[in-house]
C-alpha cells in the first residue's frame, strides 16, 4: 500500500515538474522555472508582453531580444508555450509583417564588391589623369 502511495505522488510531482508554462500567462516565478530562461530573459518577456500577448513563437522570437529559433527550441523543450502551443521550425518559417531589414541584407549582398586591387587600381588610375589633367592645362593651346 506504502509503494502505491509513493508512486502515485513521484507521478503527481513528475507531471507538475513537465507542466506547461504559457508565455502569455506566466509570471516571472513561472518563467523563471524554465531550464535556460533567468531574470533577464524573463524581465525582457514580460516588458514585451504588456505591448500586447504574443501571438504565436514568431512573434515572441522577433519582440524578445535573446529568444532566437535555437533558445525558442530549448525554451519549448523545457515546457515553455504560446498560446499552448510548442515550438517548430515550421512555425519559425512563418512570413513576418517587417521584412524591411531582411530586403535591406538581401540588397547589400546583391551589391557587388570592389576588391582591393581593383580599388588601388582605380586610385593609380585617377592620380596618372590628374597629372596629364595638370600638364594639358598648363600647355598652351595650339592652333
Amino acid at each position: 500500500m506504502f509503494k502505491k502511495i509513493l508512486a502515485a505522488m513521484l507521478a503527481l510531482f513528475a507531471a507538475a515538474a513537465f507542466a506547461a508554462v504559457d508565455v502569455n500567462k506566466a509570471s516571472q516565478a513561472d518563467l523563471e522555472t524554465i531550464k535556460g530562461i533567468g531574470p533577464a530573459i524573463s524581465g525582457k518577456i514580460l516588458d514585451a508582453r504588456k505591448a500586447g500577448a504574443f501571438k504565436d513563437w514568431p512573434d515572441l522570437i522577433e519582440r524578445v531580444k535573446g529568444i532566437g529559433e535555437v533558445n525558442a527550441g530549448k525554451f519549448s523543450d523545457a515546457g515553455l508555450t504560446v498560446g499552448g502551443t510548442s515550438y517548430t521550425k515550421a512555425a519559425a518559417a512563418a512570413p513576418k509583417k517587417d521584412s524591411g531589414k531582411a530586403e535591406m541584407k538581401a540588397a547589400k549582398a546583391e551589391e557587388p564588391k570592389a576588391s582591393a586591387s581593383d580599388d588601388k587600381k582605380s586610385k593609380k588610375g585617377s592620380k596618372k589623369n590628374a597629372k596629364d589633367g595638370d600638364a594639358a592645362a598648363s600647355a598652351p593651346a595650339k592652333k
